[in-house]
Formats: C-alpha cells, structure tokens, sequence
C-alpha cells in the first residue's frame, strides 16, 4: 500500500487512487472458498455440470471475488503516515454484475470518494472498486466500500 499524508489522501477525493495486480481465480480457489463456505453449488464445483449452463463451465462465488478486495488494496489504496490499524467497516453498495469463470483474471480499480474524520485519530475512507475481469467488457462488480483507519 503506498503511503501518504492525511493532506495527500484528502487531495485524492473524487480520484482514481490505484489499480491492483492481476489475480487468478482458479478452479483451486473456487473448489477452497466452495468448501469454506459450505456453499458447493455445482456452478462453481462441477465442471461437467456447470458446462452445460448458460456459463459453459464453473464460476466464482460473487462472494469469492469481492472477498479479493482485500489483497486488492493492499496493492492499491493509500494509507496515512502513522496508521496503527486499518479495518474493514462495511459496504453502502456491491452490485454482480458478471461473472468470473475459472482461470480468469481480475483486479481492482480504486476511486477515493470520501474522507472524513469520524472521531479523533479515526478516519473513515470510502471507496468505489470497480473489478475488472481480464478480456472481458464487463466487469465482475461493483462496490462503494468503507474503511477505517486509526491514526
């Protein structure tokens, strides 16, 4: 995460701040987060099956690709001079807009909405996160995403 001062980051709103590496959602990762979540739907764990859907083969859990938001910030969002902790707060709005089929790519594209001041030596920053898939027109979704960061 690149480092900035409150001034720097505050200067960021209303701007693309970063845009994450390249992640591949595997077959691997689909079948890890199936398990993880107990949710083994067959269009995301049998490729037979999922191959005669409108998919032709499996796909990630929506929730699987905006849990990659995460290890996408970590890449991309800035973080003040003297942070002793960052968390995760929430999300105002996510939208699936299509889906990740196994072997795709994807990364995130970050844009500073908000930055303010909830309490002293806490800042809360809002983000929109678009993510991209590799080759594809569409993106995966689309999240207005809430961290807090103590200072």
């Amino acid at each position: 995460m690149p480092v900035s001062s409150l001034d720097d980051i505050r200067a960021k709103v209303g701007h693309p701040v970063g845009t994450s590496d390249w992640i591949e959602v595997t077959q691997d990762r689909i079948d890890a987060f199936a398990e993880a979540t107990e949710d083994r739907q067959f269009i995301h764990v049998d490729p037979d099956a999922a191959a005669r859907t409108p998919f032709s083969g499996t796909i990630a859990h929506g929730f699987l690709s905006l849990s990659l938001l995460s290890r996408m910030a970590a890449d991309a969002m800035h973080v003040p001079e003297g942070t002793k902790m960052a968390v995760n707060y929430g999300l105002d709005r996510v939208r699936f807009l299509a889906p990740v089929r196994a072997g795709k790519r994807v990364r995130g594209h970050f844009t500073l909405d908000a930055a303010d001041e909830k309490a002293p030596g806490q800042l809360l920053l809002k983000h929109t996160v678009t993510v991209e898939i590799e080759g594809e027109d569409k993106p995966a979704l689309t999240a207005q995403w809430l961290g807090l960061i103590f200072t």
